[in-house]
């Protein structure tokens, strides 16, 4: 039940990450939106400010005229009876509700105020608050306040009371306006309404000419993007349209002489590999012919060196020696050279690795005896069968254990094979000096060497390790280095069960289980 949701969110997500536009015109829009929420608050807080300051000093002049109004009654009236002053006070309201200049006033409220009580004429059921009569009575002045009124029907709403001491020689009094505040309600109401729709209408446009000026950049941008891939797929002379003379005209005609600038680069580093690759392929071919007649003769001296002189046999033995170096750099030469020019098949077939593993330390046992090193196999018991090209796999392995024994220091060497799900592995690992921090992404180049010097008692042509590595590819397989000073190195070869197939996971790992504590530095060349 949570899919749907998880979805939704990621594709959403992922809609926003992708889209540049959709973030521009989303910002605009949150931003818009909360300058147009501030400035509508302010506003409305201005215009009722407004209101009811309008309504106040209106209410304050239709008191004032009350008033004077009020005291000439009272003063005109005859002060020998209470029932006189009563009447006049009844004909004072009744002449103030029904003859006021304000025609919006709610309701008048005549307070008397004698010295044993007090009296109360209204045409309104609603009361005047005792606070305001309380500073009205104390202070002896106009006052007002906001508050609850009740209308003749029953109704409450917010209302301005205004009141004011009456001033009469006859008796005392305070008198009371009670306007309602419907109309400047409704007044505000309408201008919130109206400021709503307003604040929609301009951020739904901001958002529109965002829009639209976002896409006038982005489509260029998106542009230079598509044809930056046809350029990386190799399309090179896919070019941007120029469309008129301005920033973005001229970004399209910067990138068209970047793309014009790479694509004459590659056409000469094309060249110039292929010139190369077909170099190092002619001079490695037509050395084969020179090299077996040296060949031959070396053969003849190295047959007879028992009836030379001993320089001369000794000058045998190096030349021997040295023709066996330069025909395996020259066999090295070759094979390079095909995997270069693509022209390697693979001719791959099932068989169970075990044999081949097998095979490689039995070959090797000389060197292995020579430099006072064992070597321990660990297989399964099980047959572990996978399509591969027996002879490039036995190449591979060979030289793997082979500079494991020559750079072991006489400890050791582990040779592993395991299979799993993902595909099958063999690593070698030895515990001779390892390598620094970052060798193990050099360790697979062309002609490198751990050693500066360039001095090994066994020879080598350094295209060893870079062999094994396009072997590797061509299975595709990785091949992967560890190695650590003083703990030694680890190389990995994991293969699929069938050439060509993807490889999910190795079933051994690279970095050895005792050194799991220790920092290490690993690398993968093959299988990204």
């Amino acid at each position: 039940m949570n899919r749907a949701p998880r979805d939704i969110f990621t594709a959403v997500l992922h809609r926003w990450r992708g889209s540049l536009q959709l973030r521009v015109a989303a910002t605009t829009l949150v931003l818009s939106a909360i300058v147009t929420l501030v400035l509508g608050v302010v506003l409305l807080d201005q215009i009722r400010n407004g209101l009811l300051d309008a309504k106040t000093r209106a209410s304050v002049s239709q008191l004032d005229f009350g008033i004077r109004y009020a005291a000439d009654q009272f003063d005109a009236t005859d002060r020998s009876t209470p029932t006189n002053i009563r009447a006049t006070a009844r004909q004072v309201i009744g002449h103030l509700v029904g003859g006021g200049s304000q025609p919006t006033a709610f309701g008048v409220v005549l307070l008397a105020t004698a010295p044993g009580g007090e009296s109360e004429f209204t045409d309104s059921p609603a009361s005047v608050p005792h606070s305001l009569r309380d500073v009205v009575a104390r202070q002896g002045r106009e006052a007002w306040t906001y508050t609850t009124i009740v209308g003749n029907d029953g109704v409450t709403e917010p209302g301005l009371v205004v009141g004011g001491p009456v001033p009469t020689t006859t008796a005392g009094f305070q008198l009371y306006y009670l306007f309602p505040l419907s109309q400047e309600r409704q007044t505000l109401a309408l201008v919130e309404r109206t400021m709503l729709l307003a604040g929609a209408a301009i951020v739904l446009l901001l958002v529109v000419i965002t829009l639209l000026v976002a896409r006038q950049v982005v489509r260029p941008v998106r542009q230079a993007a598509a044809t930056a891939e046809r350029l990386a797929a190799g399309r090179l002379r896919d070019r941007m349209t120029v469309r008129g003379e301005d920033d973005l005209a001229s970004l399209a005609t910067s990138f068209n002489r970047m793309a014009e600038t790479v694509e004459r680069q590659i056409s000469q580093l094309r060249e110039l590999s292929r010139v190369q690759r077909r170099f190092v392929a002619d001079v490695s071919h037509e050395l084969r012919t020179p090299i077996t007649t040296i060949r031959m003769a070396a053969d003849v001296l190295h047959d007879s060196r028992a009836d030379l002189p001993p320089e001369l046999a000794r000058s045998s033995e190096l030349l021997q020696t040295q023709l066996d170096r330069f025909e395996a750099l020259l066999a090295d030469l070759l094979e390079i050279s095909k995997h270069d020019a693509g022209a390697v098949a693979l001719d791959a077939e099932p068989i169970d690795l075990r044999a081949i593993v097998t095979g490689v330390v039995d070959s090797t046992a000389p060197l292995a005896s020579l430099r006072s090193c064992t070597v321990r196999v660990d297989l399964p018991d099980e047959p572990v069968v996978a399509e591969v090209d027996a002879r490039r796999i036995e190449r591979v392995l060979r030289n793997l254990v082979a500079n494991a024994l020559e750079h072991g220091e006489g400890q050791p060497v582990e040779v592993r094979l395991r299979g799993g799900p993902g595909g099958v592995a063999v690593t070698v690992r030895d515990r001779g000096s390892g390598l620094r921090p970052g060798e193990t992404s050099l360790v697979f180049g062309r002609f490198w060497r751990a050693d500066p010097a360039r001095a090994r008692s066994s020879g080598g042509t350094g295209l060893g390790l870079s062999i094994a590595l396009e072997d590797a590819r061509l299975h595709g397989g990785w091949l992967q280095a560890w190695g650590q000073p003083g703990a030694g190195s680890v190389f990995r070869l994991t293969l699929p069960w069938r050439a060509g197939a993807d490889i999910t996971e190795s079933p051994l790992p690279l970095e050895p289980a005792d050194d799991s504590t220790t920092q290490s530095a690993t690398t993968e060349v093959a299988g990204a």
